[in-house]
């Protein structure tokens, strides 16, 4: 009590009201309270924690780490294992044309970054995003919140970026609003914010298709979604679509605060000169988030984390579709939206799930439904105990 007291009075909050539900441990699919008592996660950090809570190889990594050395020099002077290694890890496993990493501090900063990569590259200013997006909360990211569903979100933090337009996601026609005035076109390959909504894979293509015709640089936004999310390492894989920038965060620290922009090394020289220190980052990069992103990719992908993704997020699909109160499914490896139809049991479920122990919450353009993206590590012995208790909280709306 004292604890949760001295945190409404010295930590700043986002809300008038925060779960102000206190942490003690967590481990795996779940977390427990100082009082013992244990919660699924059923949001893992929204899609951070994806090898688990406390994962031994992420543990052990960021201790050796932190036992060589941790901050040494601002980002991109020094050579430092970590990065290189890490840098090196993941662009084998990004299509051929995108072989170099830039690293950050977070997923905003990515996109900020992408942005700024996009006008400098084509010597252009015009930025197209989507509506409904979501792409962080800076000034340059809170810009491509698209009109109108993102005006409530940054109205009161006018003026914000000139120059920027938004498209109706996986609309045809709106595409013809890319011209040889864009610099760049950011998208989310699944809009997670929206409520998990599923690209057309032909709108997909010919997004890619008019980005190239105009010699815009199209930016993926893989923040919620890469690292095995969809049930590929990267959405962009699954949709088979290859853009000229990625953005990277969440789930690619390994539980550590981590971003990254990924592209063609050609694009990303553009910050090395007119001018020089094109982005500058103290503590981008740093070497103990990097191992500890590097020892969860390699987690993942020694003990087929990925490869289950699928079948699990199935299972959980099968599971509550069932209940009379769920409307709709909508899904994308183990990202899913439990469509309820009425915000009033939206919320109303938030306070049940507290009390059985569930983890959820809703999507910022999307109060009517529920998120489910647990830890892909979750058993399926785990889901189904989970899927009870849903549909247990479900019974009592």
């Amino acid at each position: 009590m004292i604890l949760r007291k001295q945190f409404l009075e010295h930590v700043g909050q986002t809300s008038p009201s925060p779960m102000l539900v206190e942490v003690a441990r967590a481990n795996g699919s779940f977390f427990y309270t100082p009082e013992g008592k244990r919660y699924f996660d059923l949001v893992a950090g929204v899609s951070v924690s994806n090898v688990g809570h406390a994962n031994p190889a992420v543990v052990e990594a960021v201790q050796k780490q932190a036992a060589d050395y941790m901050h040494v020099m601002v980002y991109g002077e020094m050579v430092e294992r970590p990065q290189v290694e890490y840098a090196r890890r993941i662009t084998e496993l990004l299509p051929e044309n995108i072989d170099c990493l830039y690293f950050v501090n977070s997923g905003a900063e990515a996109v900020e970054v992408a942005l700024k990569l996009a006008k400098r590259y084509t010597g252009r200013t015009e930025l197209i995003s989507m509506r409904r997006a979501y792409h962080g909360s800076t000034h340059g990211a809170l810009s491509m919140m698209g009109a109108p569903e993102g005006e409530e979100w940054k109205a009161e933090f006018r003026p914000l970026l000139p120059d920027v337009k938004s498209l109706r996601f996986n609309n045809f026609d709106d595409l013809n609003e890319i011209t040889s005035r864009t610099a760049g076109v950011l998208c989310e390959v699944v809009q997670g914010e929206a409520g998990v909504r599923l690209p057309n894979p032909e709108w997909l293509k010919a997004l890619r298709q008019r980005c190239s015709e105009m010699g815009a640089l199209l930016i993926f936004d893989e923040i919620q979604t890469g690292l095995g999310r969809t049930g590929e390492m990267f959405a962009s894989t699954k949709y088979g679509i290859t853009p000229d920038v990625i953005c990277l965060a969440k789930a690619f620290g390994g539980g550590m605060p981590l971003g990254g922009v990924a592209s063609n090394k050609q694009i990303l020289d553009s910050f090395t000169h007119n001018p020089c220190l094109g982005h500058i980052t103290t503590f981008g990069g740093h070497p103990v988030c990097c191992a500890a992103g590097l020892a969860a990719l390699n987690y993942m992908i020694d003990n087929n984390i990925v490869e289950q993704v699928e079948r699990k997020g199935a299972l959980f699909e099968e599971r509550v579709s069932k209940h009379p109160k769920v409307l709709e499914i909508r899904r994308s490896g183990l990202l899913l939206a439990i469509e309820l139809g009425k915000s009033e049991y939206l919320y109303r479920l938030m306070e049940i799930f507290k009390e059985e122990g569930i983890m959820s919450d809703w999507f910022l353009y999307c109060d009517t439904a529920f998120r489910i993206s647990p830890p892909l590590t979750i058993s399926e012995a785990e889901i189904e105990e989970c899927c009870t208790i849903i549909a247990r909280s479900l019974d009592r709306l």
